[in-house]
């Protein structure tokens, strides 16, 4: 008998999990899997389990949460030499990942349709110094709030938070100074944050990096450069709209492995989760997960 091993944060989905653990685990046996849990406790600790199921031979990884989890159980596989297919059922604030396999606004039930079914994808992820990624990797000021907000502020509000939070941080924005070498060519010069996306969907929206796919091969990759916050903000406000690709102030490539070098402290956003400081190297591992997906 196959066996799925489902890692899920209590927290996650306003607390929707505890909810509907039991249907998710009837759902999984009756499709022919020998179902256990995991709760999470603290940091770190979907990382751990992940590792430890795939090295006890789970067939099966279900992460149960927000792109935090999926982040931690990605990070516990990667490194393993035999992985577990890749299994999501989203419940978090933005749900990244969720939205570009086109799953986002499924129901439990169809959420595990999908996970009994023997459909699946090889997917890409990222490394970066020792870590991997799965949807996104930031730099700046503005992409730290992702990581500053308060688990308890984005329980009660929802997406609503993470503006909130950005309301805040627009005072405190100021350019660093960058060296970015991507696939033999260089960028040199200031700038206010780089995003580099491996699926099409960054913090819920989906037009910002609207040609992002997560299976073939290729960062896409946006910096914003040294500029004022109300051009800031204009950018952003186009951006909802999928019209800021082409804003002089935009660099926008694609890139298989990228190398970031920066004057000063700039933190490292990964899936919304602190990722440690710069300087960075981003390389795309081709095809390195198997997901099942619709």
């Amino acid at each position: 008998m196959r066996r799925a091993r489902v890692i899920y944060n209590p927290t996650s989905g306003r607390e929707q999990m505890k909810k509907q653990l039991p249907y998710i685990l009837d759902r999984l046996e009756t499709s022919g899997y020998e179902t256990s849990a995991h709760m999470t406790k603290r940091e770190g600790d979907a990382k751990e389990e992940a590792k430890r199921a795939g090295l006890a031979g789970f067939e099966v990884v279900i992460a149960a949460g927000g792109d935090g989890t999926i982040f931690e159980v990605v990070n516990g596989l990667a490194k393993l030499e035999e992985r577990p297919k890749l299994g999501l059922i989203p419940a978090g604030t933005t749900n990244d990942l969720a939205r570009a396999l086109g799953i986002s606004g499924y129901s439990i039930e169809k959420i595990c349709d999908v996970l009994c079914g023997e459909k699946s994808s090889w997917i890409d992820i990222g490394k970066v110094n020792h870590q991997y990624f799965i949807n996104i990797a930031a730099g700046g000021k503005l992409t730290e709030l992702t990581y500053d907000t308060p688990s308890k502020l984005k329980t009660m509000m929802g997406q609503f938070a993470y503006y909130v939070k950005g309301v805040e941080k627009l005072g405190s924005l100021k350019p660093k100074n960058v060296r970015i070498e991507y696939d033999g060519k260089l960028f040199e010069g200031d700038i206010m944050m780089f995003l580099i996306a491996n699926t099409n969907s960054v913090g819920g929206f989906e037009k910002l990096l609207p040609n992002a796919k997560y299976n073939d091969g290729m960062f896409d990759m946006i910096i914003i450069k040294k500029t004022n916050v109300p051009e800031l903000v204009r950018i952003g406000t186009q951006a909802l709209q999928g019209e800021h690709l082409h804003h002089e102030k935009v660099l926008y490539v694609q890139a298989n492995r990228i190398k970031i070098q920066v004057d000063g402290d700039m933190q490292l956003n990964l899936d919304g989760e602190y990722g440690g400081k710069l300087p960075a190297e981003f390389v795309n591992l081709h095809h390195h997960v198997e997901m099942l997906c619709p």
